[in-house]
């Protein structure tokens, strides 16, 4: 089973896909533009502004991405787009969350102040939803490509999870 689970920077993507992949024994996929800024020896917010400007950036991470995913049979897909990308995947995961909420998150995790990361989050998320629209034709804000949509906000991430698995054992079920 290829499971896709989408959602913007701060709603706990890389995390709740990790302890999925971890519970159901899948592969984690995960391959991102952080890690692509490291193959090319860039800072992050540089590789994001280059992004902005080089369609081919976002075309190579997901071609990549849906790659690795295809080259399994059972895999958990973690990323911005893998709703949309993976158009195989058997069962599709939207995470949500608010602004300040994603923010705070941003916070503890990278450092800075609340009031930064808020302010560089909905910039990247308007360019990140311009891109896709631009490159793909892909509205980010619209999650009816999921199976399931969870807001994550006050949960964790294991409770998460088990809203996940409680979801793909009812249709199993099916």
């Amino acid at each position: 089973m290829r499971i896709a689970v989408s959602g913007k920077s701060g709603c706990g993507n890389t995390t709740v896909s990790t302890l999925l992949a971890q519970r159901l024994g899948y592969p984690m996929i995960n391959f991102t533009f952080r890690q692509m800024a490291k193959e090319r020896n860039m800072d992050f917010w540089d590789f994001c502004a280059l992004a902005n400007r080089d369609d081919n950036i976002d075309k190579e991470l997901d071609r990549r991405q849906v790659e690795m995913a295809m080259a399994e049979e059972n895999c958990i897909l973690g990323s911005r787009l893998a709703i949309w990308m993976l158009k195989d995947a058997d069962f599709k995961v939207y995470l949500l969350a608010s602004d300040q909420e994603r923010a705070r998150r941003i916070t503890v995790r990278e450092g800075g102040t609340i009031e930064e990361r808020l302010a560089q989050t909905q910039d990247r998320d308007a360019h990140d939803t311009e891109r896709y629209g631009r490159i793909y034709g892909i509205d980010n804000n619209d999650t009816s490509q999921a199976d399931l949509v969870i807001d994550t906000e006050g949960k964790t991430p294991e409770q998460i999870v088990d809203l996940i698995v409680d979801a793909l054992s009812a249709l199993q079920k099916n």
